[in-house]
This record gives C-alpha cells, structure tokens and sequence, in this order.
C-alpha cells in the first residue's frame, strides 16, 4: 500500500536534490576571483604611489642639489677671479721699481752746478739712449732689468766721473755706461734747456731685477744718509 503525505507541500520540509550546490559554489568562485583582483589592484595602487613619492622625492633632491650647484657656482668664478686678481698683483709686484727711491738719491749724488735736463726709464731694459725732450716712465710686465736715461749739464769732466762713481753705489744700480759727455761746439747762453759752454752727459744706469738682500750700498752694511740712509 502506497504511502500519502497529508502534510501541505508548501509546508514540506526540503529535501536535498544536489542542484543548488554547484550555483553556491560558482558565487563562491567569482567572489574569489573579484577579491583576488581586488588585492591586486590595492597592492598595484601602492606600488605606483610609492614610486611617484619616490619620484617627487628625486625631483626635490635634483632641485636641491642644482641649486646647490648655482650656489658653488657662483662662489667658484669670485674665486677664479680672486685667483686672477691675486696673480696680477704678484706680477705688478714683481716689476715694480722704487723710482721714488732712485730721484731722491739722484738727488744727493749729482756734482756740484749740474743738473739733469730729461730722463727716461723703462722696468724691462727699453730706456732710449737718446735725448728725450720730456720726462717718461714706462713699464711692463715682461722680466727684465729697470734701466733709467740721464741727459744733463756738469761743469767738467772729472764731474761726470765722479757722477758714474756715486751711481754705481746707489740701491740695487749694478752698471752705469757713458753714452755722450762733450761741449756743444754751438756752444751759447746756458740755462736749463741748454748746457752752453758746459759738458753735456748722457748716462744709462742698469738696475738689478730683483731686489738685494740687503738695501745697503755695495761694500757697506748700512744706508749712508747721503744715500738716503739713517747712517
């Protein structure tokens, strides 16, 4: 005899037929795979914020760091040109002649009734043999021995000996040669400009290039005051 269920069939309790089961796990599968995506995006996102802080960062420091470089920049040309200041002072230095010096010993070894109508000077060793009509100074930077052009009148010639003598002990003078040293045959009125019935000279006086050890005349240990000396 067949049995009949009297209970409602709404009311039933369900019984498993195995055909929901692979639904479940289908949704089960695509929310795997959307939380599979989702980390990967997450971790994808962080590594590209990552490189672009990384990358801003590397701006910063590249402009950190030109900025730097302008900096130094600047402070390597103040130095190259200090380096370039500092070298042409050393070298204007180094040629410099204390012509102040020589006049004023100039001064106190000239013979007695002369005098000197023009001179010209050069630190390299150009002075001009010749007469010149003013007094010049030159100079270069070019090493050499100072030489200075003396033209002027004396009384005699045992004066103009004398005169050699005396400049030849003057500071740091190591020769001085005689280019001329006779009367004007045209002779005339003396004054300044013309020596007359005088002896013209004309003296070239060779200095040493660098400085003595010592500032005394040659064969002396001290400056005579006649030199310009406290002796």
């Amino acid at each position: 005899m067949k049995a009949v269920n009297l209970v409602p069939s709404d009311q039933r309790r369900a019984t498993p037929s195995g055909k929901a089961a692979g639904g479940a796990y289908a949704v089960l599968g695509v929310l795997g795979v959307l939380l599979v995506m989702l980390v990967a995006y997450v971790m994808t996102s962080n590594s590209v914020n990552d490189r672009q802080g990384k990358a801003a960062q590397a701006r910063q420091e590249a402009d950190a760091a030109a900025s730097k470089s302008k900096q130094l920049g600047a402070f390597a040309d103040f130095s190259a040109t200090k380096e370039q200041r500092l070298v042409s002072v050393m070298a204007a230095a180094q040629t410099r002649f204390d012509w102040e010096r020589f006049m004023r010993e100039l001064s106190r070894v000239m013979p007695k009734d002369s005098w000197v109508q023009t001179t010209s000077a050069s630190v390299v060793g150009d002075s001009d043999s010749g007469s010149p009509t003013s007094t010049t100074t030159t100079s270069s930077t070019t090493l050499g021995g100072p030489t200075a052009n003396l033209v002027g009148c004396t009384p005699h010639q045992t004066d103009v000996a004398r005169m050699m003598v005396r400049l030849e002990q003057m500071y740091r003078v190591t020769d001085v040669s005689l280019n001329e040293s006779a009367r004007d045959a045209a002779g005339g009125e003396t004054s300044l400009q013309n020596c007359g019935d005088l002896y013209k000279f004309d003296l070239t006086v060779s200095f040493s290039p660098v400085r003595p050890a010592t500032e005394a005349p040659k064969g002396e240990t001290r400056v005579p005051a006649s030199l310009g000396g406290g002796s």
